[in-house]
């Protein structure tokens, strides 16, 4: 189990370890326990290699060739269509037996399964958000702020494409890497939330607490 590290206040000398994300579910659980689960954690090791490496080929692509989209749909489909002609003839040259074509090469359920985990994640960040803007935790709610902030600097600095790609390069390695380090990710989040805090209650007792407050009118009863 790591230290526990103790800070100047007496309420977070000490902290039992707490799971940050999903509480106690695991992170298979937490990304939905489907398909979707096991490709972002790496679960089937060659169908997330090979997504990775074809999302990088389209990113490099677009970003470093700078192809035009339709242009690489045609170019894409043109290569696909004389390498399936150029196999069909060799096979009828020698006798071979010709490629076979499926009738359904992309299945709609993996397609729906995507959508539906994208959607319920989304909900659940919008509702966490809403929450947090109620002003509940005020530390919380200042940490938002400064996260959301960053992620617009951050943004301001990349183009979508780019921005698209390095979000889907965290979707492919942190949940996995969580999954992997888990107890050592949850204890550097610990600290740094026991910091925070820290730092703010000085920030309140040093300045907040300082200013000067109107009396409070007490309700006349009857």
């Amino acid at each position: 189990m790591p230290p526990i590290y103790s800070s100047d206040d007496s309420d977070v000398d000490f902290v039992p370890h707490k799971k940050w994300i999903g509480h106690e579910r695991s992170m298979h659980e937490v990304l939905g326990g489907g398909r979707v689960a096991d490709l972002l954690l790496w679960r089937n090791i060659n169908v997330s290699a090979a997504l990775l490496a074809g999302t990088t080929l389209i990113w490099f692509m677009f970003e470093v060739v700078e192809y035009n989209f339709v242009t690489l749909v045609c170019h894409t489909s043109i290569t696909a269509m004389l390498v399936m002609f150029i196999w069909r003839t060799v096979a009828e040259i020698f006798h071979r037996e010709p490629p076979n074509i499926p009738k359904l090469i992309l299945e709609g359920s993996m397609f729906n399964e995507i959508a539906r985990t994208f959607h319920a994640r989304f909900n659940q960040f919008l509702a966490k958000l809403l929450d947090i803007a109620c002003g509940r935790d005020v530390v919380l709610f200042a940490l938002a702020i400064f996260v959301l902030y960053i992620l617009s600097v951050i943004g301001s600095c990349f183009s979508f494409l780019n921005l698209l790609y390095l979000g889907f390069l965290c979707m492919q390695t942190l949940p996995f890497l969580y999954d992997r380090y888990e107890e050592e990710v949850d204890h550097l989040v610990g600290r740094m939330a026991r910091e925070v805090k820290r730092l703010y209650r000085r920030f309140d007792k040093q300045f907040l607490n300082k200013i000067p407050r109107g009396p409070v009118k007490e309700k006349k009863t009857k």
